[in-house]
């Protein structure tokens, strides 16, 4: 085949040039040839080099341990590429599941079909719900190990038609003060407070007890320390992961006092 500038494997592969550089640079990705013009040209060997490259940086292979996997040679190479081949299949699998799940709860938002509770969570990373809980009781402390498993055996006692109302006002009261952020009402006007005030029975009838001032403030806190909460509010509305916490505050402080000490996402014994 005829090869290729570093300006044409760039455009073929969607590889920048100054990451093709980089590459050559330290050795991953070495031209074919150079011409006495000094530009680099690579032919079909390096291309499937650069593929392989490329599947190892999409399943998360530093850069620092391609290049010992790309030295593999012969059936070495093939159980590598079939790994990564497995990895992706099951991603492939999980993402089906996931848009499943999607399609479900639209139709249970909907009102037009129920929906078990086993169900709600199909396709969902058990890595990465686990590296939440480790981020919140690296942050609170191990309390809130015990909150966390709390809240859990609260949730298995919901039936699918108290599941499916929970989510249903969970929707509702989002959107409504995502509507509220849109037309400029005060996070500390009343309209708002009504909605923040079942927002905040809601968050008592998911922990299986009362969500005291505090321990809401608190929860408005969290909802702003941790990206994926901020990035969850703000696909909702540009700015409403502030404008909630600042609502969820503005509340607790209208209706108690809230002592200023560390605060705690979920319940402790003897609240």
């Amino acid at each position: 085949m005829k090869e290729l500038t570093v300006r044409q494997l760039a455009a073929v592969s969607g590889v920048t040039v100054r990451t093709l550089h980089h590459y050559d640079e330290i050795g991953l990705l070495r031209p074919a040839t150079v011409g006495a013009n000094r530009y680099r040209y690579y032919g079909r060997n390096e291309l499937l080099r650069l593929q392989r490259i490329l599947f190892h940086r999409e399943l998360g292979v530093p850069l620092s341990a391609i290049a010992e996997l790309l030295d593999l040679e012969g059936e070495d190479q093939i159980d590598i590429l079939q790994q990564h081949r497995e990895k992706l299949e099951g991603e492939r699998e999980r993402y089906r599941v996931l848009i499943e799940t999607i399609d479900r709860t639209i139709e249970v938002l909907r009102g037009e079909r129920p929906m078990a509770n086993a169900d709600l969570y199909k396709g969902f990373s058990r890595e990465k719900q686990a590296g939440y809980e480790r981020w919140l009781i690296e942050r609170y402390g191990e309390p809130m190990r015990e909150g966390i498993e709390r809240s859990k055996e609260s949730n298995t006692n919901v039936s699918d038609a108290e599941q499916h109302a929970l989510g249903r006002e969970l929707y509702e009261l989002e959107h409504g003060l995502a509507d509220a952020l849109r037309s400029g009402i005060d996070p500390a006007s009343d309209p708002v407070d009504a909605l923040i005030a079942r927002h905040r029975a809601w968050v008592s009838a998911m922990w299986g007890r009362p969500c005291s001032m505090e321990r809401y403030s608190g929860l408005a806190d969290l909802y702003l320390e941790h990206p994926d909460f901020v990035a969850r509010y703000e696909r909702i509305e540009k700015g409403f992961a502030a404008y909630l916490a600042s609502a969820m505050r503005f509340h607790a402080k209208r209706r108690g006092n809230v002592p200023r000490e560390q605060p705690s996402a979920f319940p402790e014994q003897g609240d």
